[in-house]
């Protein structure tokens, strides 16, 4: 059994935090607002394709600075609260707990690791289509909830290898990887388009592949990233732009990415670090990207939220 604390219970920490919690592990959720209340009244539910649960009672706290033990952290906060989240866990880390990091972007593990320290973080990678769709209710589509995640060096450790056993009891569909920089890419050249896609059309995938003129703009947006990465040494190779196009092609037509449910919601939005990211490493490094730039640029009013009249 582990002793694991969940930063962020939102589609990924909340999906695979439960699945943790119901096969016996010592999970406690650190959340907020209405999400907070709704658990610590009514417990967690899972509205899953994969299989519905409901944990009755659930161990939540406001603040993880509140949790006294951790073996690991489950860390999906939203990428603009990554920093005052890793400060809150300066006392669970110094007690020898590990961050298993599954936010978005390609930059969260460097973040992290600023604060609480480099060899206290690993890196890993979360391929799931789920939302909070209403508080303490997590709604999960489609057959796949997968979690990859590894060492700097590729080298399995005790703390990956106790993480991986916990993930497969729980019925987990969890991965060791070798390469975690590859597989972080190879999200990223995915849920970066996606997220700005579907965010911009304010609607799912299905409409967006359907239409020539917006799968055009869509595969232009993977085959930037997959160029970006490449100029970065991630491991990544032209023949990635196909891989990751057909497996958006695979995707329930009813998906959207997270970015675009906030924005429906009026919420901030993770933009800096997808497109905006994309933007941004482009120009250092000399890679052109009119797509993301342009993804960037036309959200841009909405990254702190909906904007006042």
């Amino acid at each position: 059994m582990l002793k694991v604390t969940v930063m962020g219970p939102g589609g990924v920490g909340g999906y695979f935090g439960a699945r943790l919690a119901a096969a016996g592990n010592d999970v406690t959720f650190v959340a907020r607002g209405a999400h907070l209340n709704a658990m610590r009244a009514h417990g967690l539910r899972l509205d899953s394709e994969i299989g519905p649960l409901h944990l009755h009672k659930v161990k939540v706290a406001a603040d993880a600075r509140e949790v006294p033990a951790a073996d690991a952290v489950i860390f999906s906060v939203k990428m603009r609260d990554t920093e005052a989240a890793a400060e809150s866990l300066r006392g669970l880390a110094a007690g020898g707990a590990t961050v298993f990091t599954f936010q978005n972007g390609v930059e969260s593990a460097d973040r992290i690791g600023a604060i609480l320290g480099a060899d206290k973080v690993v890196q890993g990678t979360a391929r799931i289509g789920a939302s909070i769709s209403e508080p303490g209710v997590i709604k999960q589509i489609g057959k796949f909830a997968r979690l990859d995640f590894g060492e700097r060096d590729g080298r399995p450790t005790a703390r990956t290898t106790a993480f991986l056993e916990a993930c497969k009891a729980a019925g987990i569909d969890a991965h060791l990887s070798d390469n975690i920089q590859r597989e972080m890419w190879m999200k990223f050249a995915l849920l970066a388009p996606m997220a700005g896609m579907t965010a911009l059309t304010r609607g799912p995938i299905g409409p967006v592949r359907a239409n020539a003129q917006s799968l055009a703009l869509l595969q232009s947006a993977v085959e930037e990233v997959v160029a970006l990465g490449m100029s970065l040494k991630t491991g990544l190779t032209a023949e990635d732009a196909g891989r990751i196009m057909k497996a958006i092609d695979g995707l329930p037509k009813q998906m959207m990415a997270s970015m675009a449910h906030d924005l429906l919601a009026g919420k901030a939005l993770e933009l800096n670090g997808l497109s905006g990211a994309v933007a941004r490493l482009g120009k250092q490094q000399g890679v052109p990207v009119p797509t993301h730039t342009f993804i960037s640029q036309a959200l841009a009013p909405f990254t702190d939220g909906t904007p006042q009249a």
